[in-house]
């Protein structure tokens, strides 16, 4: 295997294991991240995949032999990683993950210091060329740096508690937690333990706790609806309050209401730009741009002030340090806390949430129905398409004549008086994804949602 290194993509790497990535493309990468940003002293995880142990030695190998002494904190989530890069104030981290992709993918995701992402734009362009070029030094054992194993998982629990008061939580709440084989799995023990000690009247009702590397309970990805069901299941069975789950490396949580209905992510970012904005007002919200009305209503009129921009977590951390904005959210499950280092978290978001259930004293479906009414939504529509640049340029010949305004911040965004639509495709597959939104017309939306899925496939 050697050439160019098909796993590293846009934002981070991803490949397919034995054919895309293994222990000496691992080695190579934390070889050439030694090289490329020499820090001094880094720190390491991984998710429960079987694999993830071994790549993640393999990277603290070719670490150590370009002179950096790692830090390995064990079975993790992505946020564990940037929580320790930026609490023991370390030069960098990598998180062994391929998130929600197949048991037979593995990946990493990579900061630097601050817990700065380091996508293409920003480094991740130089780790590739340096490990494709394979042509390092012989290591020098005199210079060869240091491997420890550490925890810092009571000080994150810490951190993640600071957002949330445990004295709110007085009425009983009964939650269902999907850990999505366990990768979350001692993060929410450990939550736990802290409501118990608060005597807070929280009941944790778990649901494919165990962390088990053979995906057992099929593949992490809570957007899929098939992968929803015994979320909903458990939620019915126990007539609980609230359902969560969690994808691979748990950096997006995905709720569900009382009665075991799927929440698109969408709703969430407005229901938490509203409950940041009660806390601090006048603050900046960072939205994406493929649904985006029900949030600049919510944060306009909160008082807040709603900034647009481009899709993937790299951009977003970007402009939310350079707005300095408390939250960012986009539709797919990501939100983003100026308070973790501008970085995501898929934990912060539910207990915020759960809080909100005993502040405002109304269930989740109270708290979003009369927004999902407002402002009804398609939710994301892929498309595989062989020629997805002259199929959106097919959508835009037949709308743009009558759209009050087009936006290219990513894809296109087409807005009319009724309604809106947002056309992208993706970085990493010939796929076309199409959102739908409308002013409290859920005819109108499906109607124009069906005619252009109709010109968009119509090759």
């Amino acid at each position: 295997m050697s050439g160019t290194l098909t796993c590293f993509k846009a934002y981070d790497i991803r490949g397919e294991l034995g054919v895309e990535l293994n222990e000496d493309i691992a080695y190579r990468i934390g070889r050439a991240y030694g090289e490329y940003l020499k820090p001094n002293k880094m720190v390491l995880g991984g998710d429960v995949r079987l694999t993830s142990e071994a790549l993640k030695l393999a990277l603290a190998r070719g670490l150590q032999d370009a002179g950096t002494d790692v830090v390995d904190i064990g079975v993790t989530g992505t946020e564990e990683i940037y929580f320790a890069t930026s609490y023991l104030a370390l030069d960098g981290g990598i998180e062994v993950t391929a998130s929600h992709n197949p048991m037979n993918y593995n990946g990493m995701k990579l900061v630097r210091e601050e817990s700065k992402p380091i996508s293409g734009d920003t480094g991740l362009g130089e780790i590739q060329r340096l490990a494709e070029e394979n042509n390092f030094s012989p290591a020098d054992p005199a210079q060869r740096g240091t491997y420890e194993k550490a925890s810092v998982l009571d000080a994150y629990i810490d951190k993640l508690l600071s957002y949330v008061d445990l004295k709110n939580f007085i009425r009983p709440l009964k939650l269902v937690i999907n850990s999505g084989n366990g990768a979350a799995g001692h993060v929410i023990d450990a939550i736990e333990a802290r409501f118990k000690q608060a005597g807070a009247p929280v009941e944790f009702i778990k649901v494919h706790h165990q962390p088990d590397g053979t995906f057992p309970n099929g593949i992490p990805n809570p957007l899929l609806p098939e992968c929803r069901q015994d979320t909903t299941d458990a939620i019915i069975k126990h007539n609980a309050d609230m359902g969560i789950a969690f994808d691979g490396d748990f950096d997006r949580c995905f709720l569900f209401d009382d009665l075991g209905n799927f929440i698109e992510g969408y709703y969430i970012v407005g229901l938490l730009a509203d409950a940041f904005l009660e806390k601090y007002p006048n603050s900046r919200i960072i939205h994406d741009p493929r649904l985006s009305w029900n949030t600049i209503d919510i944060v306009t009129g909160a008082g807040g002030v709603p900034v647009m921009s481009k899709t993937g977590h790299a951009f977003i951390k970007e402009r939310m340090r350079q707005e300095d904005a408390v939250y960012g959210g986009e539709m797919s499950a990501h939100h983003y806390f100026r308070d973790f280092y501008y970085c995501d978290s898929g934990m912060i978001p539910w207990l915020l949430v759960a809080e909100l259930l005993h502040v405002k004293g109304k269930s989740l479906r109270q708290l979003i129905n009369d927004r999902i009414i407002a402002y009804p939504a398609s939710g994301e529509i892929n498309s595989f398409l062989h020629q997805p640049k002259e199929s959106i340029a097919r959508v835009l010949a037949v709308y743009e004549g009558e759209a009050i305004n087009v936006d290219h911040t990513d894809g296109i965004s087409l807005e009319f008086d009724e309604w809106r639509f947002n056309l992208r495709s993706s970085n990493t597959e010939p796929v076309v994804r199409l959102n739908v939104e409308s002013r409290a017309n859920s005819k109108l939306m499906q109607e124009q949602t069906r005619r252009i899925l109709s010109i968009l496939r119509s090759m």
